[in-house]
C-alpha cells in the first residue's frame, strides 16, 4: 500500500525530542572504458599501477584531455535526474594533498557544474508492515570530477603502498538537498539514485567494487527548526553536520546514520558542541570515528583550471540524448500498473532494481500476469531475503520458474506442490518437469479417483456428514465442515488431488 503520509521520525534523548536532517553526496563511477582526461583503462583488478597513464601520474608537461563519452553520460544521467543541464560549465582545482593525489589537486567542477537542480521521487517501504511511501529529495548539482588513487595500509607496519589504477578515473559527484530525515529514507534514495543509474547505463552502481558510494551529511535539531530552514533557507536552524565518509551498503548506511545521530544528540545534552568533521563507520563496531575536520570550500582554494577550456554544450547535442534516454523505474512502474495490472506495491517491487525488472518480465511473458508477480514477488523473493540474496545470485532462472509456472497452469500440479517443487529446484538445479516426472507429483484430476476417496472418507465419518447438513440447515452458505473434508481428501491423496476437483465432488455428495 502506497501512502502520502510521510511519517515523522524523532529520537528520544533525556532533554527531550530531536529530529535528523541529512543531505547526501553520491559518487558515482561513470562507466566508460577509459578515464576522464587520459586513455588509460578503467578495468576493474588490474596488477596495480598498471592502469597509469603519465597524465595520471602528473608527469611534468603532461595536459588532460576531457573523454567525450564521460561528458554524454553525465548529461544523460542529469536528464535522468530531470534535472538541468548547462550549457555552459568548467573544471576547477580542488586542492589539497593525499600520497594517493599524484596532482597536489583533484580537477573537478566547483563554481558552474555540468548539471544544475532536479528532483527526485524517492519510494521508502518500512519494515513491520507499515505503508509504503514516497517524498522529493532535491538533487542541488552534478557535477564532473576525477578520482583519486587507493592507499593500502595493511602490506606493511611502517610503509604505506600507493596504487594509482583508480587515479583519474571519471566521477559524478550528485549532491542532495538537505530533505533527507530519517536513515531508511538515505537508504532508500541512495537505492532510488543507484536504480537510475543502471536504467541509463552510466554507472553499473556495483557498490561492492566502490563504483557507487555515499557521503552522508548528518545533523540533529529540535522538532520544528527543520521547517523554519525550509521557510527562510537559513542554515543556522539546524545542527553542525558531519559528514560519514564512502558509504558503499544500504545497510551501513542506516546503521551509520543512526549511530551518528544518537552520538551527536549525546553531545548535546551534556553540554558539548559537535564539530563539524569527517568521519569513517566501522562495521565491525557499528560506530563512527574522527577522519579530519571537515573543510569548507575556501580551504580547497579553487580556481579554473587552466588547462581546461570551458565545455560548451549545443542544445542539439543535449536533445540527442534525451531522445536516446530508455524507460526509467518510475515510467517503468507505471507502465506495470497499466500493462500487467499491477497494484503500486507490486510495481514498485519490480521496478526498484532492474535485474527484478527484467527477471519479472521474462517470467511474465506469455503468462498469466497474477501468477508470475506472486512467484517472483513473494515466493522467490521470500527466499532470496531469507537467503540474503539479490537477484542477479538466483539459483532459479526465469526461464525455469516460468517453467514451474506453466506446471500450474496447465494443472500438471497445485500451488502448494509447487513450492516444493521449487525448493527441490534449488538444492538439485533440476527443472520443474523433471522433478514432478521423477518422483510422480501429477496432480490427480481423474474425477473417478477423486469421488472415490470422497466416497471412503464420508463413510468413515458419519459424524462430520452430520456437521455440513446441520450447518446448512442453519443457513451457513458454506459450511466449515466442509473445509474438513477437503483436508482430508488432499492428505489421503498425498496433496494430488486437484482442488477445484474435490470441492465440486464434495459439494455435490453432500448436496451444497
Amino acid at each position: 500500500m502506497l501512502t502520502e503520509t510521510r511519517p515523522s521520525y524523532r529520537l528520544t534523548g533525556s532533554t527531550g525530542d530531536w529530529e535528523v536532517v541529512m543531505g547526501l553526496e553520491v559518487h558515482a563511477q561513470i562507466a566508460s572504458k577509459a578515464k576522464l582526461f587520459s586513455g588509460a583503462s578503467t578495468a576493474y583488478g588490474a596488477e596495480p599501477n598498471s592502469n597509469v597513464s603519465l597524465v595520471d601520474a602528473a608527469m611534468p608537461g603532461m595536459l588532460p584531455v576531457i573523454n567525450r563519452a564521460c561528458v554524454e553520460e553525465a548529461v544523460r544521467t542529469g536528464l535522468g535526474l530531470k534535472a538541468k543541464i548547462n550549457l555552459y560549465s568548467r573544471f576547477d582545482r580542488k586542492n589539497y594533498f593525499y600520497p594517493d593525489l599524484p596532482q597536489g589537486y583533484q580537477i573537478s567542477q566547483f563554481a558552474h557544474p555540468i548539471v544544475g537542480e532536479g528532483e527526485l521521487l524517492v519510494d521508502v517501504e518500512p519494515a513491520h508492515g507499515e505503508p509504503s511511501y514516497q517524498f522529493p529529495v532535491g538533487i542541488e548539482r552534478l557535477h564532473l570530477e576525477q578520482d583519486a588513487g587507493k592507499s593500502i595500509h595493511d602490506m606493511s607496519d611502517d610503509e604505506t603502498y600507493v596504487d594509482l589504477n583508480r587515479s583519474g578515473v571519471a566521477l559524478m559527484e550528485i549532491v542532495s538537498r538537505p530533505d533527507i530525515r530519517s536513515p531508511l529514507e538515505a537508504a532508500a534514495y541512495v537505492k532510488k539514485l543507484r536504480a537510475i543509474l543502471i536504467a541509463l547505463g552510466s554507472c553499473d552502481g556495483d557498490m561492492e567494487k566502490g563504483n557507487l558510494r555515499a557521503d552522508v551529511n548528518v545533523s540533529v535539531c529540535r522538532p520544528g527548526a527543520y521547517e523554519k530552514f525550509k521557510a527562510t533557507g537559513d542554515f543556522s536552524h539546524l545542527g553542525t553536520r558531519c559528514e560519514i565518509k564512502n558509504m558503499n551498503s544500504f545497510r551501513f548506511i542506516q546503521q551509520a546514520a543512526e549511530y551518528e545521530a544518537l552520538r551527536q544528540i549525546e553531545l548535546l545534552e551534556t553540554g558539548q558542541q559537535v564539530d563539524q568533521e569527517t568521519r569513517l563507520f566501522d562495521p565491525n563496531t557499528g560506530r563512527t570515528r574522527t577522519m579530519r575536520s571537515k573543510e569548507d570550500a575556501h580551504d580547497y582554494r579553487y580556481f579554473p583550471d587552466p588547462d581546461l577550456l570551458p565545455l560548451r554544450l549545443d542544445p542539439d547535442f543535449v536533445e540527442k540524448i534525451r531522445a536516446s534516454l530508455p524507460e526509467l523505474p518510475d515510467e517503468k512502474r507505471i507502465r506495470y500498473m497499466h500493462e500487467y495490472g499491477l497494484s503500486a506495491y507490486d510495481a514498485g517491487v519490480l521496478t526498484a532494481d532492474a535485474d527484478r525488472a527484467a527477471y519479472f518480465e521474462e517470467v511474465a511473458r506469455g503468462r498469466d500476469t497474477r501468477l508470475a508477480v506472486n512467484w517472483v514477488n513473494q515466493e522467490l523473493f521470500g527466499y532470496l531475503n531469507k537467503q540474503s540474496l539479490e537477484i542477479t545470485d538466483t539459483p532459479i532462472s526465469a526461464a525455469a520458474l516460468g517453467g514451474l509456472i506453466d506446471l500450474i497452469t496447465d494443472q500438471t500440479i497445485s500451488g502448494k506442490i509447487a513450492k516444493d517443487v521449487m525448493l527441490k529446484m534449488i538444492d538439485t538445479g533440476k527443472s520443474a518437469s523433471d522433478i514432478v516426472e521423477a518422483e510422480g507429483l501429477k496432480q490427480v484430476t481423474d474425477t473417478g479417483a477423486i469421488e472415490t476417496l470422497v466416497n471412503e472418507i464420508m463413510a468413515a465419518n458419519p459424524k462430520q456428514v452430520a456437521q455440513v447438513q446441520a450447518q446448512k440447515e442453519a443457513g451457513h452458505a458454506k459450511p466449515k465442515a466442509l473445509g474438513w473434508f477437503v483436508g482430508q481428501v488432499m492428505k489421503n491423496s498425498g496433496g494430488k488431488a486437484n482442488p477445484q476437483a474435490v470441492n465440486e465432488i464434495l459439494k455435490e455428495k453432500l448436496d451444497l
